[in-house]
């Protein structure tokens, strides 16, 4: 179990190298650990190596993690999430990554004035328009900013996308780039600040990094291969 202090060591490595050639700040991009599949043991692990910002793509699974590792830890939604999930999700997570139509945006909403929270969250774009994957449309991200930035109780940070696979990860900076002009143009429109760009894989996160990511989501290369 020492591979996973090892592969940390290596990404946030990795992560400064990208940053500095980029010429960024390497302390203005966060490592989400993706534990999808991944149980608790290794999880400790990984929390003694110094990693505290973990990423869960189910909500069920998320909920026995974080009440087994207890508090100190930061908890990122990445996955496709239901309405119906939107109280347990504003119950659980600090920041919810996908939030991709209005009516989701209504539910979690309602949650977080129950709770009376401020729950921050991120537009998720399907910058490629592939149909096997969530995210608003490009052309429609402006209209859901829009909408949401009137609920009191929801704090848009920034956006995420999921762009194709590619073996090459200089093919995938075109949707990344994308993502970041996007946001640009949102910040010019309306005024918002936007800070965070969710983009960057185990494969491709250095070219995200290049391109203006400040969360990457990396799980292979940390935990290694999920099982199938």
């Amino acid at each position: 179990m020492d591979r996973i202090r090892r592969n940390l060591e290596e990404i946030k490595r990795r992560l400064d190298d990208a940053a500095r050639r980029a010429g960024r700040d390497p302390a203005d991009i966060r490592l989400v650990a993706v534990t999808k599949t991944v149980g608790v043991e290794r999880l400790k692990i990984a929390v003694a190596a110094g990693q505290t910002l973990f990423g869960e793509n189910y909500v069920q699974e998320a909920s026995g993690k974080i009440a087994t590792l207890g508090p100190g830890l930061t908890w990122h939604f990445i996955g496709h999430l239901q309405s119906n999930k939107a109280k347990a999700a504003v119950e659980l997570f600090d920041l919810i990554h996908s939030v991709d139509r209005l009516s989701l945006a209504q539910a979690l909403e309602q949650a977080a004035a129950r709770r009376d929270k401020i729950q921050d969250l991120l537009l998720q774009v399907n910058v490629a328009g592939e149909a096997s994957k969530s995210g608003a449309a490009p052309e429609h991200v402006e209209d859901l900013l829009r909408e949401i930035s009137k609920m009191p109780h929801l704090r848009v940070m920034g956006l995420m996308t999921m762009p194709p696979w590619f073996d090459d990860p200089e093919k995938v900076r075109p949707y990344f780039r994308a993502l970041r002009e996007l946001r640009d143009r949102l910040r010019d429109v309306h005024g918002a600040e936007l800070p965070e760009l969710s983009m960057g894989m185990t494969g491709d996160f250095e070219v995200a990094v290049s391109e203006g990511a400040t969360l990457v989501r990396i799980g292979t290369a940390i935990f290694g291969q999920r099982p199938r």
